[in-house]
């Protein structure tokens, strides 16, 4: 790749002056989507999840609201976190939070962006495509010394009409009928030590067979925690065989570091790629399905 790439939706990237400049804009609605994972060992469950709303409610962007990604927007019938709702009611669950036509939406998450682009690959999964990720997040908009308030925004409800896009998400049965097929290249966005094995969180160490490695952290500035040059990103996933010309399959723990990746990667101009939404809070714990380590 040479230092020319470019991505290719920068209307989907806004920086912390774009969003300052805008915050007035009456079509304009920004979310705060934090949520925090607290691991655990001996609990049967790889972690906790904690909302962010109580920092929300410490300080946030002036005029956002906030979005509790599992609580509000996930199918808490599932035994699994944060997975979709059908496509017609998480247009209503959206809808109700002021999400709809005419709406520009940003969103922004606080220590890790994977919360926000989970978001925002859910809107595009209904066929909403005119929302934003705030490069760095709150962290930066904090670290500039730009404004915060305490006071809570809800928005108007809104109308939003979903238009699914099904093939942006896959269940265990297309990622298995994937190992072994050429055309078909699986990414892990978890760290290092999970991808080889070494840390059992999910239940069996280990990954799922032929993946590779691209971190979601990898591909993150850490000192800003805005995203890295296009021309880095790009060189992370032509490293581990990523072409374009494939279908693309990301995975993670629960389906949100996942989606991390799947937004670059759309930033890249690829065009065929989908999250496996359980990911391996699902595969590690059953035992029918194949996985390797080391």
């Amino acid at each position: 790749m040479t230092a020319t790439t470019r991505y290719a939706h920068p209307e989907a990237i806004v920086g912390t002056q774009w969003l300052a400049d805008n915050l007035h804009d009456p079509s304009l609605r920004v979310f705060d989507c934090t949520t925090y994972l607290h691991y655990e060992t001996g609990t049967g469950r790889p972690y906790r999840v904690e909302s962010g709303r109580a920092d929300y409610d410490k300080g946030h962007i002036p005029g956002s609201a906030f979005l509790d990604l599992q609580g509000e927007i996930s199918d808490t019938s599932s035994r699994f976190n944060f997975m979709m709702p059908a496509p017609d009611d998480l247009a209503a669950r959206f809808a109700a939070k002021g999400i709809g036509a005419g709406t520009r939406v940003v969103l922004y998450a606080r220590k890790n962006p994977q919360w926000a682009t989970r978001v925002w690959w859910m809107l595009r999964a209904i066929g909403f495509d005119d929302a934003a990720v705030l490069d760095g997040g709150f962290d930066k908009w904090s670290a500039e010394g730009r404004p915060t308030e305490t006071a809570e925004t809800r928005y108007p409800a809104a109308s939003l009409t979903a238009k699914p896009r099904p093939d942006l998400f896959v269940g265990k049965d297309e990622v298995r009928a994937a190992i072994g097929d050429t055309g078909v290249c699986t990414i892990n966005a978890l760290a290092p030590d999970l991808h080889r094995g070494d840390n059992p969180r999910y239940g069996r160490p280990g990954r799922i067979p032929g993946s590779v490695n691209v971190p979601a952290l990898s591909l993150l500035d850490p000192a800003s925690l805005t995203f890295r040059p296009p021309e880095a990103v790009a060189a992370a996933f032509a490293s581990v065989g990523a072409d374009p010309s494939k279908r693309i399959l990301v995975y993670c723990g629960g389906g949100i570091a996942a989606t991390l990746d799947a937004f670059l990667l759309h930033q890249l101009g690829y065009r065929n790629i989908a999250v496996y939404d359980a990911s391996m809070s699902e595969w590690a714990k059953d035992e029918s399905l194949p996985i390797e380590r080391g």
